[in-house]
């Protein structure tokens, strides 16, 4: 390993141990961490930039936009109001509503977007039953991750696989992972019930209030709330069909937004720029270019080429490291690069005799989906939704959500290994 791979793994273990000690705000340390690696020519600017994902940092910005002009119209207090009178007030219920409900959308949507879309919800909800919504928020981490596993389209790792490996088809992501995450995604949601149902009490007073309420009265512009769900329906429909009309899910938001702009004519445009995440923005730029130096250097591709060295070819040990290693890498760094590395060493490992590679892939998208769980800087989803929590007021710190996301995305992995193991080795 030669300096300058030794150097890129020295500032990526200070930046994280600062990023993990939040002493300074995550996104002047990822920049600097980032920043460092040019400046040293560790990594030139042009690749570093090449490294970062404009079309994550695209979807973001987009769909904040929609997002914020959706809400001036009250549509996220009615949503939230009429879900809380539909079961009684009842604050673990509401928990395992919105839980599905993300499980549900990141399968066919960006988590990113998905979460984007339940998070005002979630506020409007626990500030009329006046308790935290953290437990809320944590849950919706969670599910967001979940949810996205069970598809082709539902997060980035997928999309990689499916792509290089013509065979697996959409058809056969659903029929292979979908069984599983439905599994994982019940076991979750009831552990979370466990564990917050303590926190989650409101007397009857509170629960009255709540089915006391109208949710039409919310409503403050009905001519922008059908202008804002159109454009957001022709969005979503937009991502559904990105991969067949070939335009990237970054074009479609930022198209999307700047529609809905048109339509709601002036004074929107300062107000939904301001309400963009910048913070968020920043601190995946720093992120990606921090990710650059492992990936440059050659890193990521020891480490994964070591780890494969250590399984012998044997087909069980190999599905069973490949998913162990891709869930904790992936709680610690972003999935995209580390699932980028493995792709042509899975490919390598059938050309050395591994036969059916088929389970080595389940266990490449579960590992690297589901580790994203893991850590607070596991996932994008995760970080805009502590981004949109810090802005309310609420601080989702890198401790409390390890002590809660680490040891259920263990909980999850464990399930993945009994399945890959039962169905298919």
């Amino acid at each position: 390993m030669g300096d300058e791979a030794l150097l890129a793994i020295g500032i990526f273990i200070i930046t994280y141990g600062f990023i993990i000690s939040e002493k300074i705000h995550r996104t002047i340390i990822a920049m600097l961490g980032g920043g460092s690696l040019v400046l040293l020519g560790i990594v030139k600017q042009e690749t570093a930039i090449a490294h970062i994902d404009f079309n994550t940092l695209g979807l973001l910005a987009g769909m904040m936009m929609i997002v914020s002009i959706t809400a001036e119209t009250g549509i996220f207090k009615y949503v939230a109001i009429w879900s809380a009178k539909k079961v009684k007030g009842k604050p673990l219920a509401i928990l395992a509503a919105l839980s599905l409900i993300t499980v549900i959308g990141s399968a066919f949507l960006d988590n990113v977007t998905t979460v984007l879309l339940i998070v005002p919800i979630t506020f409007s909800i626990t500030r009329q039953l006046n308790v935290t919504p953290m437990p809320f928020l944590i849950s919706e981490i969670l599910m967001s991750n979940i949810g996205g596993t069970a598809t082709m389209i539902g997060d980035p790792p997928n999309i990689m696989i499916g792509s290089a490996v013509p065979s697996l088809t959409f058809g056969k992501f659903i029929t292979n992972l979908t069984p599983i995450i439905l599994i994982i995604a019940v076991v979750t949601i009831l552990l979370l019930m466990a564990i917050y149902r303590k926190q989650l009490k409101v007397d009857e007073r509170v629960r009255e209030r709540i089915l006391d309420l109208n949710e039409k009265d919310e409503i403050s512009n009905p001519s922008l709330m059908i202008k804002s769900l159109s454009v957001m329906l022709l969005t979503i429909a937009g991502f559904f069909l990105h991969q067949i009309i070939h335009v990237e899910t970054a074009a479609i938001a930022l198209m999307g937004a700047f529609l809905l702009l048109l339509l709601s004519g002036e004074g929107y445009l300062e107000k939904s720029l301001a309400k963009v995440e910048w913070t968020t923005i920043f601190f995946f730029i720093g992120l990606f270019v921090l990710i650059s130096g492992l990936v440059e250097t050659g890193v990521i591709k020891q480490v994964a080429s070591y780890a494969v060295g250590l399984t012998g070819g044997n087909q069980t040990a190999s599905a069973f490291l490949v998913l162990s290693l891709s869930a904790i890498a992936s709680a610690f760094v972003d999935n995209i690069p580390f699932v980028a590395t493995m792709i042509p060493l899975i490919k390598q490992m059938g050309e050395l005799g591994v036969q059916h590679l088929e389970p080595l892939w389940w266990s490449l998208s579960l590992g690297a989906c589901l580790g994203g769980n893991g850590t607070l800087i596991g996932a994008s989803a995760n970080l805009v939704v502590a981004g949109l929590a810090g802005k309310e007021g609420y601080k989702i710190s890198f401790v409390k959500y390890l002590l809660i996301g680490f040891p259920l995305m263990l909980v999850s992995i464990v399930i993945s290994m009994v399945y890959i193991y039962v169905r298919y080795l």
